[in-house]
């Protein structure tokens, strides 16, 4: 039960820095392959767009024509960069296709939609890697698309590249709320669990919430995939439950966190409101999630 091949979407962004070392440490722990993926804007069709809807006064759309395709060229090269940089720095093979031992990795550039290229190629890749971005539209417009449509465990890197000593293999706190979304998540994790020395289930019960029994239950079921699994319930007083559990988990030593996707096409403002939102906001550690 491992993760095989990784798809890392590469804008050529310097702030992409903590998604490719998150990439590079589960390539490391699984010995997987890094398909760095690049997508280039069809600046041409986004330009015929804006010239319909300008009522025929194309001629001063020239300019931003040669400024949009500067740009797109300037994020590829830099994107190649990059890629070139992950395989070079990180001692990784340059590989097409399987065979030679230890991590591998390969550069894809395509024209088009970002968000639509990664729920395609994500479908068929074991995990996706991706940046938290600004928390701009666009940024959680390709999360929530990755999240949805590829029906795979997205795998979200902090904005910073955790602090020393943090690993993906070392303690994994798990986000638990009963139901399916959490279970999902939790599924999607195993192969992480698998190799963690330590697995926190975090419980931040509601405001008259009767005790659950299934924290307990879920610990006595990891215990056949982790043996050293614990329950923490977590008093929310008066701070947020985003506030509790981060803390926790941090104090705690997490260097994975695990929480399940919710929502639905319709309503993809739970997906990344709220909770959510406020957790992939202040987290300092990878969060994994599921649909």
């Amino acid at each position: 039960m491992v993760f095989k091949l990784i798809l890392l979407p590469l804008r050529g962004d310097p702030a992409e820095a903590p998604a490719v070392a998150t990439a590079l440490s589960v390539a490391r722990l699984f010995d997987a392959h890094v398909t760095a993926l690049h997508v280039r804007p069809d600046v041409e069709q986004d330009m015929a767009a804006l010239a319909a809807a300008d009522m025929g006064m194309a001629a001063g759309l020239e300019p931003a024509l040669s400024r949009m395709e500067k740009e797109a060229e300037a994020h590829e090269q830099a994107a190649v960069a990059t890629w070139k940089a992950l395989c070079t720095e990180g001692g990784f093979t340059e590989a097409n296709h399987p065979g030679p031992p230890g991590p591998t990795a390969a550069f894809q550039a395509e024209t088009g939609d970002e968000a639509e290229w990664v729920a395609s190629l994500g479908r068929t890749a074991d995990l996706i890697v991706a940046g938290r971005g600004d928390d701009a539209p666009g940024d959680i417009g390709i999360l929530e698309t990755a999240l949805l449509q590829s029906g795979k465990p997205l795998l979200i890197a902090p904005d910073r590249t955790p602090a020393a000593g943090l690993s993906l293999a070392g303690t994994v706190g798990i986000a638990w709320k009963d139901g399916r979304e959490a279970a999902i998540a939790v599924a999607a994790a195993l192969p992480f669990l698998h190799h963690a020395r330590r697995v926190l289930i975090f419980c931040v019960p509601e405001d008259g919430e009767a005790p659950d029994a299934t924290p307990a239950r879920l610990a006595h079921a990891l215990r056949w995939h982790a043996p050293d699994v614990a329950v923490k319930l977590l008093p929310r007083g008066t701070r947020s439950p985003a506030a509790v559990l981060l803390e926790a988990a941090a104090e705690l030593g997490c260097g994975l966190l695990v929480m399940g996707g919710y929502g639905h096409g319709r309503l993809r403002e739970a997906v990344f409101g709220g909770f959510t939102r406020a957790v992939l906001q202040a987290a300092p550690m990878p969060v994994l999630m599921a649909h």
